[in-house]
């Protein structure tokens, strides 16, 4: 998979991509990511990306032509299977999404930043708008480095146990239940004599009445 991310703030970017999972994953030659700075496609002597807004108002606004040059750039050397724009007015990022996004071989991010990005950018090349929550953030490169996180895990050969993406929460609409390591008692908080039975049938029953029980007191709303 690629996934090419357009940001105002490139920096910002750097840390998550170079690290643990999502580094092996680059190095594996699974996953490759390309971040491009949109000031290479300012306007002017100063790399102008931003303007205000028609109408008046607080806040600048990504402006389109620095966007569609770089969006018309990278798509004449390949085809993207979604044109993703990072904001938080997009639709709520969920495990299904990320599981669905984790089978294309071409994603494209827009990070949005300032007071947002010229609504003619939307309409004429983003196919997919993400938000990561019902809060605002200073702008869109953390919420991308969460959506490349969360679709690398998935690719296969990426974790070193590729069961263990299947079994986390939200992918069956239920939280994972409790778990537990070494020692089997901690300060007198003794693991569950089922995880020690060596019974696997009892075990996942255990697991399954578990998870249903986190997620009718936590979540309610996925059981609906």
């Amino acid at each position: 998979m690629r996934i090419d991310i357009v940001s105002v703030l490139p920096e910002l970017l750097e840390s998550p991509l170079q690290h643990s999972i999502m580094k092996r994953a680059q190095e594996k030659g699974l996953l490759e990511v390309q971040v491009h700075n949109l000031r290479t496609y300012g306007l002017g002597k100063h790399r102008q990306v931003d303007d205000m807004q028609y109408g008046g108002g607080a806040g600048m606004v990504m402006m389109p032509e620095p966007i569609a040059n770089c969006f018309d750039d990278l798509m004449k050397e390949r085809t993207y299977d979604e044109i993703i724009y990072l904001t938080p007015d997009g639709e709520r990022l969920t495990q299904s999404m990320s599981n669905r996004l984790s089978l294309k071989n071409n994603l494209l991010f827009l990070c949005g930043h300032y007071k947002g990005v010229d609504e003619r950018i939307r309409e004429e090349y983003i196919t997919l708008e993400i938000s990561i929550g019902d809060f605002v953030l200073s702008g869109g490169e953390l919420p991308a480095a969460v959506l490349v996180d969360s679709i690398g895990r998935l690719i296969p050969g990426v974790l070193n146990d590729e069961t263990s993406a299947l079994f986390d929460s939200f992918q069956d609409n239920m939280l994972a239940p409790p778990v537990y390591t070494r020692p089997a008692d901690f300060r007198g908080n003794i693991v569950p004599d089922v995880l020690l039975s060596g019974h696997f049938a009892k075990i996942e029953a255990w697991r399954d009445e578990q998870a249903l029980k986190r997620t009718q007191e936590r979540r309610p709303d996925l059981l609906k």
